[in-house]
Protein backbone atom coordinates (compact mmCIF):
# COMPACT_ATOMS: atom_id res chain seq x y z
CA UNK A 1 0.00 0.00 0.00
CA UNK A 2 0.99 3.59 -0.36
CA UNK A 3 0.32 7.39 0.94
CA UNK A 4 0.43 10.39 -1.51
CA UNK A 5 2.51 13.31 0.25
CA UNK A 6 2.28 16.83 -0.71
CA UNK A 7 5.75 17.26 -3.18
CA UNK A 8 6.43 20.46 -1.07
CA UNK A 9 7.01 19.53 2.03
CA UNK A 10 6.45 15.92 2.24
CA UNK A 11 3.21 16.41 4.28
CA UNK A 12 1.30 12.76 4.20
CA UNK A 13 -1.98 14.24 2.38
CA UNK A 14 -3.57 10.55 2.46
CA UNK A 15 -4.13 7.17 4.42
CA UNK A 16 -2.44 3.96 3.18
CA UNK A 17 -4.34 3.31 -0.51
CA UNK A 18 -4.21 0.17 -2.95
CA UNK A 19 -4.59 0.94 -6.38
CA UNK A 20 -7.64 -0.11 -8.02
CA UNK A 21 -9.37 0.06 -11.56
CA UNK A 22 -10.66 3.54 -12.33
CA UNK A 23 -14.66 2.58 -11.66
CA UNK A 24 -16.71 3.12 -15.22
CA UNK A 25 -19.13 5.40 -13.73
CA UNK A 26 -16.30 7.89 -12.97
CA UNK A 27 -17.55 10.81 -14.92
CA UNK A 28 -21.62 9.69 -15.12
CA UNK A 29 -24.05 10.88 -12.32
CA UNK A 30 -27.58 11.93 -12.45
CA UNK A 31 -28.27 15.52 -12.17
CA UNK A 32 -29.80 17.23 -9.36
CA UNK A 33 -28.83 14.06 -7.18
CA UNK A 34 -26.24 13.65 -4.31
CA UNK A 35 -23.89 10.48 -5.04
CA UNK A 36 -22.41 8.68 -2.29
CA UNK A 37 -18.03 8.52 -2.49
CA UNK A 38 -16.63 7.36 -6.13
CA UNK A 39 -14.29 4.79 -3.97
CA UNK A 40 -13.94 2.68 -2.01
CA UNK A 41 -12.17 3.37 1.56
CA UNK A 42 -8.29 2.53 1.30
CA UNK A 43 -8.50 2.32 -2.72
CA UNK A 44 -6.97 5.01 -5.32
CA UNK A 45 -7.39 4.95 -9.23
CA UNK A 46 -5.81 6.59 -11.64
CA UNK A 47 -7.33 8.59 -14.21
CA UNK A 48 -4.98 8.48 -17.73
CA UNK A 49 -7.12 11.20 -19.89
CA UNK A 50 -7.47 14.88 -19.84
CA UNK A 51 -9.48 15.95 -16.69
CA UNK A 52 -11.41 19.18 -14.78
CA UNK A 53 -10.69 22.81 -15.99
CA UNK A 54 -9.75 24.03 -18.02
CA UNK A 55 -12.83 23.21 -20.40
CA UNK A 56 -12.93 24.25 -23.85
CA UNK A 57 -16.32 24.29 -25.79
CA UNK A 58 -16.95 20.80 -28.95
CA UNK A 59 -17.18 24.25 -31.40
CA UNK A 60 -14.27 25.91 -30.18
CA UNK A 61 -11.96 22.06 -30.26
CA UNK A 62 -13.19 20.48 -32.68
CA UNK A 63 -13.22 16.75 -33.80
CA UNK A 64 -9.29 16.16 -34.30
CA UNK A 65 -8.23 18.42 -31.20
CA UNK A 66 -10.97 16.46 -28.98
CA UNK A 67 -9.92 13.16 -30.25
CA UNK A 68 -6.58 14.17 -29.21
CA UNK A 69 -7.45 14.43 -25.88
CA UNK A 70 -9.53 10.87 -25.68
CA UNK A 71 -13.04 12.33 -26.82
CA UNK A 72 -14.29 10.81 -29.65
CA UNK A 73 -17.74 11.66 -29.67
CA UNK A 74 -19.27 15.07 -29.20
CA UNK A 75 -20.11 16.43 -25.87
CA UNK A 76 -20.71 19.66 -24.83
CA UNK A 77 -17.52 20.54 -23.44
CA UNK A 78 -14.03 18.84 -23.59
CA UNK A 79 -11.29 18.74 -20.78
CA UNK A 80 -7.37 20.56 -21.12
CA UNK A 81 -6.48 19.54 -17.75
CA UNK A 82 -4.19 17.18 -16.49
CA UNK A 83 -3.57 13.49 -17.04
CA UNK A 84 -3.11 10.89 -14.50
CA UNK A 85 -5.02 13.15 -11.85
CA UNK A 86 -5.18 10.34 -9.03
CA UNK A 87 -8.71 9.70 -7.02
CA UNK A 88 -9.39 8.58 -4.01
CA UNK A 89 -12.57 8.13 -1.23
CA UNK A 90 -12.58 11.67 0.78
CA UNK A 91 -12.56 9.97 3.52
CA UNK A 92 -9.19 8.84 3.29
CA UNK A 93 -7.78 12.44 2.81
CA UNK A 94 -5.62 13.58 5.36
CA UNK A 95 -3.78 17.29 6.48
CA UNK A 96 -5.94 19.08 3.46
CA UNK A 97 -7.81 22.48 4.22
CA UNK A 98 -10.67 24.01 1.56
CA UNK A 99 -9.39 26.86 0.03
CA UNK A 100 -12.41 29.68 0.64
CA UNK A 101 -12.03 31.16 -2.67
CA UNK A 102 -12.04 28.17 -4.83
CA UNK A 103 -15.01 26.79 -3.28
CA UNK A 104 -17.56 27.55 -6.11
CA UNK A 105 -20.44 24.73 -7.23
CA UNK A 106 -23.63 24.07 -8.32
CA UNK A 107 -25.98 23.86 -5.50
CA UNK A 108 -25.41 21.47 -3.42
CA UNK A 109 -21.40 21.23 -3.01
CA UNK A 110 -18.44 22.23 -4.68
CA UNK A 111 -17.76 20.64 -8.35
CA UNK A 112 -14.10 21.95 -8.82
CA UNK A 113 -15.12 24.45 -11.34
CA UNK A 114 -11.84 27.19 -10.62
CA UNK A 115 -9.64 24.26 -10.02
CA UNK A 116 -7.99 22.58 -6.66
CA UNK A 117 -9.85 23.97 -3.67
CA UNK A 118 -7.93 21.86 -1.50
CA UNK A 119 -4.76 23.02 0.24
CA UNK A 120 -1.56 21.18 2.18
CA UNK A 121 -2.05 21.76 5.54
CA UNK A 122 1.85 22.06 5.94
CA UNK A 123 3.04 24.72 3.13
CA UNK A 124 -0.59 25.90 1.95
CA UNK A 125 0.58 24.45 -1.40
CA UNK A 126 -3.03 23.65 -3.33
CA UNK A 127 -2.35 20.09 -4.44
CA UNK A 128 -6.40 18.24 -4.28
CA UNK A 129 -9.75 19.22 -5.67
CA UNK A 130 -12.63 17.89 -3.75
CA UNK A 131 -15.80 17.15 -5.54
CA UNK A 132 -19.06 16.99 -4.45
CA UNK A 133 -21.51 18.60 -6.04
CA UNK A 134 -25.24 16.98 -7.53
CA UNK A 135 -24.64 14.82 -10.39
CA UNK A 136 -20.84 14.03 -9.18
CA UNK A 137 -19.45 11.10 -7.29
CA UNK A 138 -18.01 12.05 -3.88
CA UNK A 139 -14.16 12.54 -4.58
CA UNK A 140 -10.68 13.93 -3.66
CA UNK A 141 -8.40 13.94 -6.99
CA UNK A 142 -4.94 14.37 -6.41
CA UNK A 143 -3.09 16.72 -8.42
CA UNK A 144 -0.11 14.55 -9.84
CA UNK A 145 2.20 17.25 -9.78
CA UNK A 146 1.22 18.52 -6.62
CA UNK A 147 2.22 14.97 -4.42
CA UNK A 148 3.99 11.98 -4.37
CA UNK A 149 3.48 8.34 -4.12
CA UNK A 150 5.35 6.57 -0.76
CA UNK A 151 5.48 3.57 0.39
CA UNK A 152 3.36 3.21 3.42
CA UNK A 153 4.54 0.09 4.83
CA UNK A 154 1.68 -2.14 4.93
CA UNK A 155 0.99 -5.19 2.77
CA UNK A 156 -1.42 -4.61 -0.13
CA UNK A 157 -4.84 -6.73 0.19
CA UNK A 158 -5.24 -9.94 -1.18
CA UNK A 159 -6.12 -10.02 -5.43
CA UNK A 160 -9.75 -10.07 -5.61
CA UNK A 161 -11.85 -13.72 -6.18
CA UNK A 162 -14.90 -14.66 -7.63
CA UNK A 163 -16.34 -15.00 -4.18
CA UNK A 164 -15.77 -11.11 -3.52
CA UNK A 165 -18.21 -10.23 -5.94
CA UNK A 166 -20.82 -12.54 -4.68
CA UNK A 167 -20.42 -10.53 -1.38
CA UNK A 168 -23.71 -8.40 -0.87
CA UNK A 169 -21.83 -5.27 -0.95
CA UNK A 170 -20.98 -5.72 -4.09
CA UNK A 171 -24.25 -6.08 -5.59
CA UNK A 172 -25.63 -3.57 -7.55
CA UNK A 173 -29.49 -3.57 -8.44
CA UNK A 174 -29.65 -2.61 -11.92
CA UNK A 175 -33.14 -0.11 -10.94
CA UNK A 176 -32.95 2.38 -8.52
CA UNK A 177 -35.61 2.38 -5.83
CA UNK A 178 -37.22 5.34 -7.22
CA UNK A 179 -38.03 2.80 -10.10
CA UNK A 180 -34.84 4.47 -12.35
CA UNK A 181 -32.24 2.95 -13.90
CA UNK A 182 -29.04 2.42 -12.12
CA UNK A 183 -26.23 5.31 -12.97
CA UNK A 184 -23.72 2.55 -12.52
CA UNK A 185 -25.71 0.23 -14.23
CA UNK A 186 -26.05 2.70 -17.20
CA UNK A 187 -22.36 3.33 -17.79
CA UNK A 188 -21.30 -0.49 -17.28
CA UNK A 189 -23.53 -1.37 -19.76
CA UNK A 190 -21.96 1.10 -22.53
CA UNK A 191 -18.43 0.38 -21.60
CA UNK A 192 -20.04 -3.43 -22.33
CA UNK A 193 -21.74 -2.50 -25.65
CA UNK A 194 -18.33 -1.09 -26.64
CA UNK A 195 -15.71 -3.93 -25.44
CA UNK A 196 -18.13 -6.24 -27.15
CA UNK A 197 -17.88 -3.95 -30.55
CA UNK A 198 -14.10 -4.16 -29.99
CA UNK A 199 -13.41 -7.83 -29.88
CA UNK A 200 -15.52 -9.39 -32.11
CA UNK A 201 -14.18 -6.81 -35.20
CA UNK A 202 -17.47 -5.98 -36.84
CA UNK A 203 -18.78 -9.35 -36.99
CA UNK A 204 -21.96 -10.44 -35.86
CA UNK A 205 -22.80 -11.94 -32.49
CA UNK A 206 -25.84 -13.68 -31.18
CA UNK A 207 -26.87 -12.81 -27.67
CA UNK A 208 -27.94 -15.15 -24.92
CA UNK A 209 -31.09 -15.01 -24.28
CA UNK A 210 -33.04 -13.55 -21.02
CA UNK A 211 -31.30 -10.37 -19.98
CA UNK A 212 -28.38 -9.74 -22.16
CA UNK A 213 -30.80 -10.01 -24.85
CA UNK A 214 -32.64 -7.78 -23.67
CA UNK A 215 -30.04 -5.19 -22.65
CA UNK A 216 -28.07 -4.98 -25.18
CA UNK A 217 -29.91 -6.55 -28.26
CA UNK A 218 -31.54 -3.34 -29.65
CA UNK A 219 -28.13 -1.41 -29.47
CA UNK A 220 -25.56 -4.58 -31.10
CA UNK A 221 -28.13 -4.35 -33.57
CA UNK A 222 -27.28 -0.87 -34.84
CA UNK A 223 -23.25 -1.68 -33.86
CA UNK A 224 -23.05 -4.62 -35.32
CA UNK A 225 -23.78 -6.42 -38.76
CA UNK A 226 -26.69 -9.03 -38.83
CA UNK A 227 -26.24 -12.07 -38.63
CA UNK A 228 -26.84 -15.32 -41.47
CA UNK A 229 -30.50 -14.64 -42.44
CA UNK A 230 -31.94 -11.62 -40.78
CA UNK A 231 -30.47 -8.39 -42.39
CA UNK A 232 -32.03 -6.16 -40.24
CA UNK A 233 -28.84 -4.24 -39.22
CA UNK A 234 -28.11 -0.70 -39.38
CA UNK A 235 -24.79 0.37 -41.11
CA UNK A 236 -23.00 -0.03 -44.42
CA UNK A 237 -22.51 -3.95 -43.79
CA UNK A 238 -25.57 -4.91 -42.67
CA UNK A 239 -26.86 -8.46 -43.35
CA UNK A 240 -23.54 -9.75 -43.73
CA UNK A 241 -23.95 -13.45 -43.93
CA UNK A 242 -21.32 -16.84 -44.86
CA UNK A 243 -20.79 -15.17 -47.90
CA UNK A 244 -18.81 -12.50 -46.43
CA UNK A 245 -16.45 -14.69 -44.83
CA UNK A 246 -16.88 -13.48 -41.26
CA UNK A 247 -18.36 -15.73 -39.01
CA UNK A 248 -20.99 -15.56 -36.40
CA UNK A 249 -19.64 -14.93 -33.23
CA UNK A 250 -21.67 -16.06 -29.74
CA UNK A 251 -21.05 -14.34 -26.79
CA UNK A 252 -21.95 -15.85 -23.17
CA UNK A 253 -21.35 -14.71 -19.10
CA UNK A 254 -18.89 -16.17 -17.48
CA UNK A 255 -18.80 -15.35 -13.57
CA UNK A 256 -19.79 -16.30 -9.86
CA UNK A 257 -21.92 -19.40 -10.47
CA UNK A 258 -22.17 -19.49 -14.20
CA UNK A 259 -20.49 -22.85 -15.95
CA UNK A 260 -18.76 -22.22 -19.46
CA UNK A 261 -20.97 -23.64 -21.65
CA UNK A 262 -19.75 -26.31 -23.95
CA UNK A 263 -18.64 -25.78 -26.45
CA UNK A 264 -17.17 -23.10 -25.35
CA UNK A 265 -18.19 -19.01 -26.39
CA UNK A 266 -16.15 -17.10 -28.83
CA UNK A 267 -16.40 -13.82 -26.77
CA UNK A 268 -17.69 -14.11 -22.93
CA UNK A 269 -18.38 -11.42 -20.39
CA UNK A 270 -17.68 -11.21 -16.94
CA UNK A 271 -17.73 -9.05 -13.75
CA UNK A 272 -14.78 -6.19 -13.79
CA UNK A 273 -12.22 -6.88 -11.38
CA UNK A 274 -9.48 -4.22 -11.40
CA UNK A 275 -6.12 -6.78 -11.42
CA UNK A 276 -7.55 -7.84 -14.45
CA UNK A 277 -8.41 -4.13 -15.54
CA UNK A 278 -5.42 -2.49 -14.40
CA UNK A 279 -1.81 -3.21 -14.15
CA UNK A 280 -1.04 -3.27 -9.93
CA UNK A 281 -4.61 -3.35 -9.01
CA UNK A 282 -5.12 -5.28 -5.84
CA UNK A 283 -8.91 -5.06 -4.71
CA UNK A 284 -12.38 -5.57 -6.29
CA UNK A 285 -14.11 -2.31 -6.43
CA UNK A 286 -18.21 -2.20 -6.47
CA UNK A 287 -19.95 -2.41 -9.63
CA UNK A 288 -21.94 -4.32 -12.15
CA UNK A 289 -20.86 -7.04 -14.58
CA UNK A 290 -19.19 -4.82 -17.23
CA UNK A 291 -16.33 -6.10 -18.65
CA UNK A 292 -15.85 -8.23 -21.88
CA UNK A 293 -12.61 -10.29 -21.45
CA UNK A 294 -10.87 -9.14 -24.81
CA UNK A 295 -10.97 -5.95 -26.59
CA UNK A 296 -11.12 -2.09 -24.64
CA UNK A 297 -12.72 0.86 -25.07
CA UNK A 298 -14.85 3.71 -23.65
CA UNK A 299 -18.26 4.71 -24.52
CA UNK A 300 -20.94 7.13 -23.56
CA UNK A 301 -23.72 4.59 -21.90
CA UNK A 302 -26.70 3.64 -23.22
CA UNK A 303 -28.87 6.14 -21.74
CA UNK A 304 -31.89 8.30 -23.76
CA UNK A 305 -30.58 11.75 -24.54
CA UNK A 306 -31.57 14.17 -22.30
CA UNK A 307 -34.28 16.98 -22.99
CA UNK A 308 -33.91 20.16 -23.48
CA UNK A 309 -33.85 22.86 -20.73
CA UNK A 310 -37.12 24.66 -21.43
CA UNK A 311 -35.43 28.07 -20.56
CA UNK A 312 -34.82 30.40 -23.48
CA UNK A 313 -30.75 31.27 -23.91
CA UNK A 314 -29.46 28.67 -21.77
CA UNK A 315 -26.47 28.10 -22.52
CA UNK A 316 -26.61 24.18 -22.07
CA UNK A 317 -30.04 23.45 -23.80
CA UNK A 318 -28.39 20.90 -25.67
CA UNK A 319 -26.52 19.00 -22.77
CA UNK A 320 -28.86 19.35 -20.04
CA UNK A 321 -29.75 16.46 -18.23
CA UNK A 322 -33.02 18.05 -16.38
CA UNK A 323 -36.13 19.42 -17.49
CA UNK A 324 -36.59 21.92 -14.83
CA UNK A 325 -35.79 25.88 -16.08
CA UNK A 326 -32.23 27.23 -15.25
CA UNK A 327 -31.92 29.65 -12.19
CA UNK A 328 -31.12 32.69 -11.60
CA UNK A 329 -29.38 33.11 -14.77
CA UNK A 330 -26.81 30.79 -13.79
CA UNK A 331 -26.64 29.55 -17.31
CA UNK A 332 -26.85 26.05 -16.55
CA UNK A 333 -29.32 23.98 -15.52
Amino acid sequence: MYVFTCAGCGTELTAPVSRVALPVHTHYGAWEELHPPLMEPATYAVEPRPSGPPWRSWEETGEDEAARQGVYARVYSVSFGARNRIVIAPGDSRSMALIPEKCAGYCMGVDGRDGPNLACEGCGRAVATRRDDCGMWQTVWLEPDAVERRPSGLPAGPPPDWDDLERAEHRVAPVEPDGSWSRRWEAALGVALAHLVAVTGNRPVTLPSGPVAELLGHAVDRCLPAGPGSGTADGPEAGLGPESGLATWSVELAGPGIRTPRPPPTSSSSPATPSRATPGARRATKGPWSRWTAGSGRTSSTRARPRRCPRPGCSRRESCATTTPCRGGLGAC
